[in-house]
């Protein structure tokens, strides 16, 4: 078991936190409004992306140091994550499915639905600060 990376961590959870409030006007606005503005849905989907990406690369991470084996996809990195008690399980749950709108906001540009990158907004907006505060928890408790 190797020791967590705390810096290499917290500055993954500063890109989650900041990516969170340039994401907060997003989930107010309307479907219509949304899908009318180019410029706010190609940001929302790199936001998106970049905060999904941080939380996936901080999974990988801590499982990692706790001596399991890298995590078969993505998806199963969140999963790990609940097995491990490094984020709650019912938390690890609802966040693994991001790393499927991570997979299509990078692979798949034209079969993106606006109206689910609108909802995953004000999903990340509910469950990502859950995700920061149970890593922050996690990480603080580690020499």
């Amino acid at each position: 078991m190797s020791p967590v990376e705390k810096e290499v961590v917290r500055r993954k959870l500063a890109v989650i936190v900041e990516n969170l409030r340039a994401l907060d006007p997003i989930k107010n606005m309307t479907r219509e409004q949304y899908i009318d503005d180019i410029y706010k849905r190609k940001a929302t989907e790199r936001l998106l992306q970049e905060l999904i990406e941080a939380a996936i690369d901080i999974n990988i991470h801590i499982v990692v140091q706790t001596g399991s084996m890298v995590p078969d996809d993505y998806y199963e990195s969140f999963i790990k994550a609940g097995e491990l008690k490094i984020i709650p399980a019912e938390l690890a749950v609802k966040l693994a499915p991001s790393a499927g709108l991570r997979n299509r906001l990078v692979h798949e540009y034209d079969l993106l639905e606006h109206s689910m990158v609108l909802e995953a907004v004000k999903v990340a907006s509910d469950l990502y600060p859950e995700y920061i505060k149970a890593i922050e928890d996690y990480i603080s408790k580690r020499n």
